[in-house]
Protein backbone atom coordinates (compact mmCIF):
# COMPACT_ATOMS: atom_id res chain seq x y z
CA UNK A 1 0.00 0.00 0.00
CA UNK A 2 1.31 3.44 -0.96
CA UNK A 3 1.00 5.90 1.91
CA UNK A 4 0.02 8.63 -0.58
CA UNK A 5 -3.13 6.60 -1.32
CA UNK A 6 -3.80 5.31 2.19
CA UNK A 7 -6.18 6.84 4.74
CA UNK A 8 -4.23 7.35 7.95
CA UNK A 9 -5.30 10.56 9.72
CA UNK A 10 -2.68 11.30 12.39
CA UNK A 11 -3.13 13.69 15.30
CA UNK A 12 -0.36 16.07 16.34
CA UNK A 13 -1.99 16.79 19.70
CA UNK A 14 -3.40 14.16 22.04
CA UNK A 15 -7.00 14.81 23.15
CA UNK A 16 -7.16 15.81 26.81
CA UNK A 17 -9.55 13.01 27.77
CA UNK A 18 -7.16 10.23 26.61
CA UNK A 19 -5.88 9.08 29.99
CA UNK A 20 -3.87 5.96 29.22
CA UNK A 21 -1.13 5.15 26.73
CA UNK A 22 -3.18 2.90 24.45
CA UNK A 23 -5.97 5.46 24.08
CA UNK A 24 -3.50 8.27 23.34
CA UNK A 25 -1.53 6.27 20.79
CA UNK A 26 -4.58 4.80 19.04
CA UNK A 27 -5.91 8.32 18.48
CA UNK A 28 -2.56 9.84 17.50
CA UNK A 29 -1.68 7.02 15.09
CA UNK A 30 -5.10 7.12 13.41
CA UNK A 31 -6.32 3.68 14.49
CA UNK A 32 -9.69 4.85 15.81
CA UNK A 33 -11.95 7.88 15.96
CA UNK A 34 -14.42 8.48 18.77
CA UNK A 35 -18.04 8.85 17.63
CA UNK A 36 -19.62 9.18 21.08
CA UNK A 37 -18.76 8.18 24.64
CA UNK A 38 -17.23 4.69 24.54
CA UNK A 39 -18.06 4.14 20.85
CA UNK A 40 -15.40 4.26 18.12
CA UNK A 41 -15.00 3.97 14.39
CA UNK A 42 -12.13 1.71 13.44
CA UNK A 43 -10.01 3.42 10.81
CA UNK A 44 -7.95 1.43 8.24
CA UNK A 45 -4.79 1.01 10.33
CA UNK A 46 -6.73 -0.04 13.44
CA UNK A 47 -9.03 -2.33 11.49
CA UNK A 48 -6.06 -4.19 10.03
CA UNK A 49 -4.80 -4.91 13.56
CA UNK A 50 -8.28 -5.92 14.73
CA UNK A 51 -8.64 -8.29 11.77
CA UNK A 52 -5.27 -9.96 12.40
CA UNK A 53 -6.13 -10.52 16.07
CA UNK A 54 -9.51 -11.92 15.09
CA UNK A 55 -7.87 -14.35 12.65
CA UNK A 56 -5.53 -15.74 15.33
CA UNK A 57 -8.38 -16.13 17.82
CA UNK A 58 -10.46 -17.93 15.18
CA UNK A 59 -7.59 -20.28 14.22
CA UNK A 60 -7.00 -21.34 17.82
CA UNK A 61 -10.71 -21.83 18.52
CA UNK A 62 -11.05 -24.01 15.43
CA UNK A 63 -7.94 -25.97 16.38
CA UNK A 64 -9.44 -26.68 19.81
CA UNK A 65 -12.58 -28.13 18.22
CA UNK A 66 -14.96 -25.18 18.59
CA UNK A 67 -17.41 -24.52 15.74
CA UNK A 68 -18.12 -21.00 14.53
CA UNK A 69 -21.62 -19.54 14.29
CA UNK A 70 -22.84 -15.94 14.13
CA UNK A 71 -25.62 -14.68 16.38
CA UNK A 72 -27.35 -11.31 16.03
CA UNK A 73 -26.56 -8.25 18.09
CA UNK A 74 -30.23 -7.75 19.03
CA UNK A 75 -31.83 -10.36 21.27
CA UNK A 76 -35.35 -11.04 22.48
CA UNK A 77 -35.98 -9.99 26.08
CA UNK A 78 -38.07 -13.14 26.53
CA UNK A 79 -34.96 -15.32 26.49
CA UNK A 80 -33.44 -13.25 29.29
CA UNK A 81 -36.66 -13.41 31.26
CA UNK A 82 -36.47 -17.21 31.01
CA UNK A 83 -33.01 -17.21 32.58
CA UNK A 84 -33.98 -14.61 35.17
CA UNK A 85 -31.29 -12.15 34.09
CA UNK A 86 -33.41 -9.53 32.31
CA UNK A 87 -34.14 -7.54 35.46
CA UNK A 88 -30.97 -8.55 37.31
CA UNK A 89 -28.41 -7.43 34.73
CA UNK A 90 -28.77 -3.73 35.53
CA UNK A 91 -28.50 -0.50 33.58
CA UNK A 92 -25.51 -1.77 31.56
CA UNK A 93 -28.04 -3.58 29.37
CA UNK A 94 -29.44 -1.42 26.55
CA UNK A 95 -33.15 -2.21 26.37
CA UNK A 96 -35.10 -1.43 23.17
CA UNK A 97 -38.68 -1.70 21.88
CA UNK A 98 -39.36 -2.35 18.21
CA UNK A 99 -42.31 -0.93 16.20
CA UNK A 100 -44.53 -3.78 17.44
CA UNK A 101 -43.74 -2.85 21.05
CA UNK A 102 -41.72 -6.04 21.56
CA UNK A 103 -38.91 -5.89 24.09
CA UNK A 104 -35.42 -6.33 22.65
CA UNK A 105 -31.92 -5.75 23.96
CA UNK A 106 -28.52 -5.07 22.45
CA UNK A 107 -26.69 -8.20 23.58
CA UNK A 108 -23.99 -7.79 26.24
CA UNK A 109 -23.39 -11.56 26.12
CA UNK A 110 -25.04 -14.63 24.54
CA UNK A 111 -25.63 -17.38 27.11
CA UNK A 112 -29.41 -17.24 26.66
CA UNK A 113 -29.45 -17.15 22.88
CA UNK A 114 -26.99 -20.00 22.40
CA UNK A 115 -28.87 -22.10 24.98
CA UNK A 116 -32.09 -21.58 23.01
CA UNK A 117 -30.35 -22.59 19.76
CA UNK A 118 -29.02 -25.79 21.29
CA UNK A 119 -32.21 -26.79 23.11
CA UNK A 120 -34.13 -26.47 19.81
CA UNK A 121 -31.69 -28.61 17.83
CA UNK A 122 -29.85 -31.02 20.13
CA UNK A 123 -31.96 -33.93 21.38
CA UNK A 124 -29.53 -36.69 22.32
CA UNK A 125 -26.29 -37.11 24.22
CA UNK A 126 -24.92 -38.59 20.98
CA UNK A 127 -24.79 -35.06 19.55
CA UNK A 128 -22.47 -33.99 22.35
CA UNK A 129 -19.94 -32.66 23.27
CA UNK A 130 -20.48 -29.37 21.47
CA UNK A 131 -18.67 -26.04 21.59
CA UNK A 132 -20.10 -23.16 19.56
CA UNK A 133 -18.46 -19.75 19.28
CA UNK A 134 -18.88 -16.49 17.46
CA UNK A 135 -17.04 -13.19 17.08
CA UNK A 136 -19.60 -10.41 17.33
CA UNK A 137 -20.09 -6.83 18.50
CA UNK A 138 -21.47 -6.40 22.01
CA UNK A 139 -22.82 -3.42 23.92
CA UNK A 140 -22.72 -2.63 27.63
CA UNK A 141 -23.89 0.81 28.68
CA UNK A 142 -21.00 1.61 31.02
CA UNK A 143 -21.80 4.48 33.37
CA UNK A 144 -18.32 5.94 32.81
CA UNK A 145 -16.76 4.61 29.61
CA UNK A 146 -13.04 5.40 29.67
CA UNK A 147 -9.60 4.28 28.61
CA UNK A 148 -10.55 4.09 24.93
CA UNK A 149 -11.22 0.56 23.70
CA UNK A 150 -10.19 -0.86 27.09
CA UNK A 151 -13.47 0.15 28.73
CA UNK A 152 -15.82 1.14 25.94
CA UNK A 153 -19.55 0.60 25.49
CA UNK A 154 -19.38 -1.14 22.11
CA UNK A 155 -16.74 -3.85 21.69
CA UNK A 156 -15.86 -6.89 19.59
CA UNK A 157 -15.96 -10.14 21.53
CA UNK A 158 -15.24 -13.77 20.90
CA UNK A 159 -17.51 -15.86 23.08
CA UNK A 160 -17.67 -19.65 23.04
CA UNK A 161 -20.18 -21.91 24.79
CA UNK A 162 -19.67 -25.57 25.61
CA UNK A 163 -22.41 -28.18 26.11
CA UNK A 164 -21.80 -31.58 27.72
CA UNK A 165 -23.77 -34.47 29.16
CA UNK A 166 -22.02 -34.46 32.54
CA UNK A 167 -19.69 -32.48 34.78
CA UNK A 168 -16.64 -34.52 33.75
CA UNK A 169 -17.22 -33.69 30.09
CA UNK A 170 -17.78 -30.04 30.93
CA UNK A 171 -14.47 -29.94 32.79
CA UNK A 172 -12.69 -31.40 29.75
CA UNK A 173 -14.26 -28.63 27.63
CA UNK A 174 -13.05 -26.06 30.18
CA UNK A 175 -9.54 -27.50 30.01
CA UNK A 176 -9.52 -27.32 26.21
CA UNK A 177 -10.40 -23.64 26.31
CA UNK A 178 -7.87 -23.03 29.07
CA UNK A 179 -5.10 -24.42 26.86
CA UNK A 180 -6.42 -22.71 23.72
CA UNK A 181 -6.32 -19.37 25.52
CA UNK A 182 -2.71 -19.86 26.58
CA UNK A 183 -1.81 -20.55 22.96
CA UNK A 184 -3.88 -17.67 21.59
CA UNK A 185 -2.30 -15.01 23.78
CA UNK A 186 1.17 -16.39 23.17
CA UNK A 187 0.64 -16.08 19.41
CA UNK A 188 -0.43 -12.47 19.96
CA UNK A 189 2.92 -11.74 21.60
CA UNK A 190 1.51 -11.65 25.13
CA UNK A 191 2.48 -13.50 28.31
CA UNK A 192 -0.84 -14.37 29.94
CA UNK A 193 -1.32 -15.68 33.46
CA UNK A 194 -4.54 -17.58 34.35
CA UNK A 195 -5.82 -16.34 37.71
CA UNK A 196 -8.65 -17.39 39.98
CA UNK A 197 -11.46 -14.92 39.40
CA UNK A 198 -14.93 -13.92 40.46
CA UNK A 199 -17.72 -15.22 38.20
CA UNK A 200 -19.73 -11.98 38.32
CA UNK A 201 -23.12 -11.81 36.50
CA UNK A 202 -22.28 -14.86 34.34
CA UNK A 203 -22.48 -17.13 37.39
CA UNK A 204 -20.97 -20.51 38.22
CA UNK A 205 -18.34 -21.72 40.64
CA UNK A 206 -15.22 -22.10 38.49
CA UNK A 207 -13.62 -19.20 36.68
CA UNK A 208 -10.22 -17.97 35.49
CA UNK A 209 -9.22 -14.59 34.14
CA UNK A 210 -6.26 -14.47 31.77
CA UNK A 211 -4.14 -11.50 32.81
CA UNK A 212 -1.23 -9.74 31.17
CA UNK A 213 1.03 -7.60 33.33
CA UNK A 214 1.29 -3.90 32.49
CA UNK A 215 2.16 -0.87 34.59
CA UNK A 216 -1.05 0.80 33.46
CA UNK A 217 -3.19 -2.26 34.28
CA UNK A 218 -6.69 -1.69 35.60
CA UNK A 219 -6.43 -3.91 38.67
CA UNK A 220 -3.98 -5.29 41.19
CA UNK A 221 -3.01 -8.95 40.77
CA UNK A 222 -0.92 -11.35 42.82
CA UNK A 223 1.00 -14.38 41.60
CA UNK A 224 4.07 -16.61 41.78
CA UNK A 225 6.86 -15.22 39.58
CA UNK A 226 7.52 -18.57 37.92
CA UNK A 227 4.21 -18.26 36.06
CA UNK A 228 5.49 -15.39 33.93
CA UNK A 229 7.88 -17.39 31.79
CA UNK A 230 6.21 -20.79 31.99
CA UNK A 231 6.19 -22.28 28.45
CA UNK A 232 2.85 -22.58 26.68
CA UNK A 233 1.47 -25.88 25.34
CA UNK A 234 2.89 -26.76 21.90
CA UNK A 235 1.21 -25.94 18.58
CA UNK A 236 0.59 -29.61 17.82
CA UNK A 237 -1.15 -30.38 21.11
CA UNK A 238 -3.81 -33.10 20.96
CA UNK A 239 -7.00 -31.55 22.32
CA UNK A 240 -8.59 -34.98 22.64
CA UNK A 241 -5.87 -36.10 25.06
CA UNK A 242 -5.89 -35.52 28.83
CA UNK A 243 -4.95 -31.85 29.27
CA UNK A 244 -5.01 -31.97 33.08
CA UNK A 245 -1.20 -31.81 33.43
CA UNK A 246 -1.12 -28.46 31.63
CA UNK A 247 -3.89 -27.11 33.86
CA UNK A 248 -2.28 -28.36 37.06
CA UNK A 249 1.07 -26.88 36.06
CA UNK A 250 -0.53 -23.44 35.78
CA UNK A 251 -2.92 -23.65 38.74
CA UNK A 252 -0.61 -25.27 41.29
CA UNK A 253 1.16 -21.93 41.77
CA UNK A 254 -0.64 -19.04 43.40
CA UNK A 255 -2.32 -16.52 41.07
CA UNK A 256 -5.38 -14.44 41.90
CA UNK A 257 -7.08 -11.21 41.03
CA UNK A 258 -7.73 -8.65 43.75
CA UNK A 259 -11.29 -9.93 44.31
CA UNK A 260 -10.08 -13.50 45.02
CA UNK A 261 -6.78 -12.62 46.71
CA UNK A 262 -5.82 -14.61 49.84
CA UNK A 263 -3.04 -12.70 51.67
CA UNK A 264 -2.18 -15.70 53.83
CA UNK A 265 -1.64 -18.00 50.83
CA UNK A 266 0.34 -15.28 49.04
CA UNK A 267 2.65 -14.72 52.00
CA UNK A 268 3.39 -18.47 52.11
CA UNK A 269 5.24 -18.03 48.78
CA UNK A 270 9.01 -17.43 49.19
CA UNK A 271 9.51 -13.67 49.27
CA UNK A 272 11.69 -13.56 46.15
CA UNK A 273 8.94 -15.38 44.20
CA UNK A 274 6.05 -13.11 45.18
CA UNK A 275 4.80 -10.73 42.51
CA UNK A 276 2.25 -8.01 43.12
CA UNK A 277 1.61 -5.98 39.97
CA UNK A 278 -0.95 -4.26 37.81
CA UNK A 279 -2.73 -6.43 35.28
CA UNK A 280 -5.11 -6.26 32.31
CA UNK A 281 -7.79 -8.88 31.74
CA UNK A 282 -7.68 -10.21 28.16
CA UNK A 283 -9.84 -13.32 28.55
CA UNK A 284 -12.26 -14.94 30.98
CA UNK A 285 -13.54 -18.52 31.14
CA UNK A 286 -16.42 -19.92 33.24
CA UNK A 287 -17.91 -23.28 34.12
CA UNK A 288 -21.45 -22.75 35.43
CA UNK A 289 -22.99 -26.21 35.17
CA UNK A 290 -26.78 -26.24 34.68
CA UNK A 291 -27.50 -22.62 35.63
CA UNK A 292 -28.93 -21.74 32.21
CA UNK A 293 -30.00 -25.16 31.00
CA UNK A 294 -32.30 -25.73 34.00
CA UNK A 295 -33.77 -22.23 33.83
CA UNK A 296 -34.42 -22.57 30.09
CA UNK A 297 -35.25 -26.27 29.85
CA UNK A 298 -32.23 -27.28 27.76
CA UNK A 299 -31.99 -31.04 28.14
CA UNK A 300 -31.23 -34.12 26.08
CA UNK A 301 -31.94 -37.82 26.25
CA UNK A 302 -29.11 -39.49 28.19
CA UNK A 303 -27.56 -42.94 27.65
CA UNK A 304 -30.32 -44.61 29.66
CA UNK A 305 -33.09 -42.65 27.96
CA UNK A 306 -33.59 -40.26 30.86
CA UNK A 307 -33.65 -36.48 30.36
CA UNK A 308 -30.42 -34.77 31.42
CA UNK A 309 -29.88 -31.03 31.75
CA UNK A 310 -26.87 -29.82 29.79
CA UNK A 311 -23.66 -28.91 31.59
CA UNK A 312 -22.38 -25.60 30.22
CA UNK A 313 -19.42 -23.25 30.20
CA UNK A 314 -18.66 -19.94 28.50
CA UNK A 315 -15.35 -18.50 27.32
CA UNK A 316 -14.75 -14.89 26.33
CA UNK A 317 -11.94 -12.95 24.69
CA UNK A 318 -12.23 -9.21 24.17
CA UNK A 319 -10.94 -8.93 20.60
CA UNK A 320 -11.14 -5.14 20.36
CA UNK A 321 -9.92 -4.78 23.94
CA UNK A 322 -6.83 -6.78 22.98
CA UNK A 323 -5.70 -4.00 20.65
CA UNK A 324 -5.45 -1.67 23.62
CA UNK A 325 -3.95 -4.34 25.87
CA UNK A 326 -1.19 -5.14 23.38
CA UNK A 327 -0.31 -1.45 23.13
CA UNK A 328 -0.21 -1.10 26.92
CA UNK A 329 2.26 -3.99 27.02
CA UNK A 330 4.27 -2.97 23.93
CA UNK A 331 5.12 0.70 23.30
CA UNK A 332 7.85 3.24 23.93
CA UNK A 333 8.18 7.01 24.05
CA UNK A 334 8.15 7.28 20.25
CA UNK A 335 4.96 5.31 19.74
CA UNK A 336 3.57 1.83 19.08
CA UNK A 337 5.73 -1.31 18.94
CA UNK A 338 3.59 -4.01 17.32
CA UNK A 339 4.33 -7.72 17.77
CA UNK A 340 4.92 -9.29 14.35
CA UNK A 341 1.73 -11.35 14.42
CA UNK A 342 -0.68 -8.42 14.74
CA UNK A 343 1.12 -5.51 13.05
CA UNK A 344 -1.07 -3.72 10.47
CA UNK A 345 1.82 -3.95 7.97
CA UNK A 346 5.02 -5.98 8.28
CA UNK A 347 7.34 -3.34 6.85
CA UNK A 348 7.43 0.42 6.43
CA UNK A 349 9.34 1.34 3.27
CA UNK A 350 10.56 4.95 3.35
CA UNK A 351 11.74 6.93 0.35
CA UNK A 352 13.96 9.78 1.48
CA UNK A 353 13.64 11.58 -1.86
CA UNK A 354 10.45 10.75 -3.70
CA UNK A 355 11.31 13.01 -6.64
CA UNK A 356 14.60 11.22 -7.33
CA UNK A 357 14.22 8.72 -10.19
CA UNK A 358 16.84 6.24 -8.94
CA UNK A 359 15.44 6.27 -5.38
CA UNK A 360 11.89 5.77 -6.63
CA UNK A 361 12.93 2.92 -8.93
CA UNK A 362 14.78 1.17 -6.09
CA UNK A 363 11.80 1.61 -3.75
CA UNK A 364 9.40 0.20 -6.33
CA UNK A 365 11.65 -2.81 -6.89
CA UNK A 366 11.88 -3.48 -3.14
CA UNK A 367 8.15 -2.93 -2.73
CA UNK A 368 7.21 -5.42 -5.44
CA UNK A 369 9.70 -8.06 -4.31
CA UNK A 370 8.62 -7.85 -0.67
CA UNK A 371 4.94 -7.90 -1.56
CA UNK A 372 5.47 -10.89 -3.84
CA UNK A 373 7.22 -12.72 -0.99
CA UNK A 374 4.05 -12.41 1.12
CA UNK A 375 5.01 -9.35 3.18
CA UNK A 376 2.58 -6.49 3.72
CA UNK A 377 4.39 -3.23 2.98
CA UNK A 378 3.37 0.37 3.65
CA UNK A 379 5.39 2.42 1.15
CA UNK A 380 5.89 6.06 2.20
CA UNK A 381 6.14 7.71 -1.20
CA UNK A 382 5.05 11.14 0.07
CA UNK A 383 7.14 14.29 -0.24
CA UNK A 384 7.33 14.96 3.54
CA UNK A 385 10.68 15.74 5.19
CA UNK A 386 12.81 12.80 6.32
CA UNK A 387 12.43 13.65 10.00
CA UNK A 388 8.65 13.67 9.69
CA UNK A 389 8.68 10.31 7.90
CA UNK A 390 10.85 8.74 10.61
CA UNK A 391 8.55 10.09 13.34
CA UNK A 392 5.49 8.65 11.59
CA UNK A 393 7.15 5.26 11.17
CA UNK A 394 8.05 5.11 14.87
CA UNK A 395 4.57 6.26 15.86
CA UNK A 396 2.72 3.57 13.90
CA UNK A 397 5.18 0.93 15.13
CA UNK A 398 5.61 -1.48 12.21
CA UNK A 399 8.13 -4.25 13.04
CA UNK A 400 10.63 -3.23 10.30
CA UNK A 401 11.58 -0.03 8.54
CA UNK A 402 13.47 0.07 5.24
CA UNK A 403 15.01 3.46 4.44
CA UNK A 404 16.10 4.25 0.90
CA UNK A 405 17.90 7.43 -0.16
CA UNK A 406 20.21 8.71 -2.92
CA UNK A 407 23.32 8.80 -0.73
CA UNK A 408 23.02 5.18 0.38
CA UNK A 409 22.13 3.95 -3.07
CA UNK A 410 25.30 5.59 -4.44
CA UNK A 411 27.20 3.17 -2.20
CA UNK A 412 24.87 0.28 -3.15
CA UNK A 413 23.22 0.22 0.28
CA UNK A 414 19.95 0.85 2.08
CA UNK A 415 19.18 0.98 5.80
CA UNK A 416 17.03 -1.50 7.76
CA UNK A 417 15.73 -0.71 11.26
CA UNK A 418 14.15 -3.09 13.73
CA UNK A 419 11.44 -1.11 15.53
CA UNK A 420 11.49 -3.18 18.73
CA UNK A 421 15.24 -3.22 19.34
CA UNK A 422 16.09 0.02 17.55
CA UNK A 423 18.97 -1.75 15.77
CA UNK A 424 19.93 -0.16 12.43
CA UNK A 425 21.90 -1.96 9.75
CA UNK A 426 23.13 -0.92 6.33
CA UNK A 427 23.15 -3.60 3.65
CA UNK A 428 22.54 -4.24 0.00
CA UNK A 429 18.93 -4.38 -1.22
CA UNK A 430 19.30 -8.12 -1.87
CA UNK A 431 20.57 -8.71 1.67
CA UNK A 432 17.65 -6.70 3.03
CA UNK A 433 15.20 -8.82 1.03
CA UNK A 434 16.76 -11.99 2.44
CA UNK A 435 16.64 -10.65 6.01
CA UNK A 436 13.05 -9.44 5.82
CA UNK A 437 11.59 -12.44 4.05
CA UNK A 438 13.17 -14.70 6.68
CA UNK A 439 11.57 -12.65 9.51
CA UNK A 440 8.30 -13.90 11.07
Amino acid sequence: MRLSRFFMPLLKETPADAQIVSHRLMLRAGLIRQQSAGIYSWLPLGLRVLTRIEAIVREEMNRAGAIEVLMPTLQSAELWRESGRYDDYGKEMLRIKDRHDRDLLYGPTNEEMITEIVRANVRSYKQLPLNLYHIQWKFRDEVRPRFGVMRGREFLMKDAYSFDIDAAGARRAYNRMFVAYLRTFDRLGLKSIPMQADTGPIGGNLSHEFIILAETGESQVFCHRDLIDMPVPPAGIDYEADLTPYIKERTSLYAATEEKHDPTAFEAIPQDKRLSARGIEVGHIFYFGTKYSKAMGAKVAGPEGQDVFLEMGSYGIGVSRLVGAIIEASHDEAGLVWPDAVAPFDIGLVSLKSDDAKTSASCLDLYERLQNSGKDVLYDDTDERAGQKFAVQDLIGLPWQVIVGPRGLAAGEIEVKNRKTGERRTMTPDAAINLLTAAP
